[in-house]
């Protein structure tokens, strides 16, 4: 079992940051490959970022790439998303997702076995 507790959302302005972070417990955060998810008000769940257990292998969507850095502390279990020059479109909530038996971290939340319960963010005009 893998306990995720995500922080670090809030309303921001458009251009500006914010970097969530997700603490993890239980299960030994290392050994899982992470990943960074978002749903917006009457859309589907999207995927945002993933990092692979040891941090050397990121992933990113294309709509958030050059803009948002996810990376991870394995000293205190815990995963960041760095996201920088937000836009309106980027209002979801965001929710980080651990993976405990892939190799490579994937895009498909379908291999995500423990989900945290997410954290607001809001970009205003």
């Amino acid at each position: 079992q893998v306990q995720l507790v995500e922080s670090g959302g809030g309303l921001v302005q458009a251009g500006g940051s914010l970097r969530p972070s997700c603490t993890a417990s239980g299960r030994t955060f290392s050994s899982c490959n992470m990943g960074w998810f978002r749903q917006a008000p009457g859309k589907e769940r999207e995927f945002v970022a993933a990092i692979s257990r040891s941090g050397g292998v990121t992933i990113y969507a294309t709509s958030v790439k050059g803009r948002f850095t996810i990376s991870r502390d394995n000293a205190k279990n815990t995963l960041y998303l760095q996201m920088n020059n937000l836009k309106p479109e980027d209002t979801a909530v965001y929710s980080c997702a651990a993976d405990s038996g892939s190799t490579w971290p994937f895009r498909d939340d379908r291999q995500y076995d423990y989900w945290g319960q997410g954290t607001q963010v809001t970009v205003s005009l």
